[in-house]
């Protein structure tokens, strides 16, 4: 029986893209950390870079926005909130611990897009987004090694975090129409660089005691997460596919294993030297995020003959 013909979505390209910068801007970020920035300035750092990386769109079409004023201002504390989770998961735990389980955020945006979006969604995405989920788990278990600390609340602000980026996710996808994605998402990054004013009085010093050599990586790292923020948002809210471009996004988890042990020293990461058994485990996990894209991205055309 011959093999009908597949259709690989171009909008999926951007998620694609987003995964790989994000990595790179990981790497730098870590690097700026190692070196003193501290975690509050460093997100105060990345949350006006980030909106001034938006704030290009501005520039283009106006769309039918603004509408209601809240609702940017209720996806900028989604943003916020996650931000602010992530950072309590991995200053107070385990980054082998947190990184995993907010890779379950796809799971969580699957299911949101049918609470809120209303959508009904196939067997297959389910199925892409629960073997995404556990490929990021298998990709970072190996490294687990002994000795955690605050399991509990590692977990618990990590599951959180997952489920405020889903849901922010979600609702940019339900109102871009009405706003139009070149006023709706300069908003929710303004409104989200303004709340985070609020981490003053966290910061581990003056923002311009951030040691020189952090400086670089900081603003790199800044630049990078802003631009792969901007490809995958963007796409989020003008295509209605928001299950199979995260999944697509989660496979950022595959290129971190790669780029930690192909050119991780070069920002000075040692995780290449976690061992055989660490690797063992991490190449299960991305077979599995593989297998997920597969499923999630490659559709058959319909009319294909049989």
């Amino acid at each position: 029986m011959p093999f009908a013909p597949v259709a690989f979505p171009s909008h999926l390209l951007f998620p694609l893209a987003s995964s790989l910068l994000y990595v790179a801007a990981a790497l730098s970020l870590k690097r700026a950390s190692e070196h003193g920035t501290g975690v509050w300035r460093a997100t105060f750092v990345m949350n006006f870079v980030v909106a001034a990386c938006f704030s290009v769109m501005l520039l283009g079409p106006a769309g039918p926005g603004p509408r209601p004023l809240w609702q940017p201002a209720v996806i900028g504390a989604l943003f916020m909130a996650g931000q602010a989770l992530t950072m309590v998961a991995l200053n107070r735990g385990d980054v082998s611990v947190a990184t995993p389980v907010m890779g379950t955020k796809v799971v969580f945006v699957a299911l949101f897009v049918t609470l809120v979006a209303g959508d009904r969604m196939t067997a297959d995405y389910w199925l892409s987004a629960a073997a995404s989920a556990a490929g990021v788990g298998l990709l970072h278990v190996g490294g687990a090694g002994k000795g955690h600390h605050h399991v509990l609340l590692t977990v618990a602000a990590s599951l959180a975090a997952a489920m405020c980026y889903a849901l922010f996710d979600v609702l940019v996808r339900k109102w871009a129409g009405a706003w139009g994605v070149g006023r709706l998402l300069p908003a929710i990054m303004g409104c989200a660089a303004v709340m985070s004013l609020a981490l003053r009085p966290l910061f581990e010093g003056p923002i311009t005691t951030i040691p020189r050599p952090a400086r670089g990586p900081l603003l790199l790292g800044s630049v990078f997460l802003g631009l792969q923020a901007l490809f995958l948002v963007r796409t989020l809210g003008l295509y209605p596919d928001t299950t199979r471009i995260n999944v697509v996004y989660n496979s950022r988890g595959l290129w971190s294993v790669l780029a930690v042990w192909l050119v991780g020293h070069w920002w000075g990461n040692t995780e290449r030297h976690a061992g055989r058994s660490a690797f063992g485990w991490r190449l299960a996990g991305a077979a599995l995020l593989l297998a997920a894209i597969v499923v999630a991205v490659v559709r058959p055309i319909e009319g294909a003959a049989e």
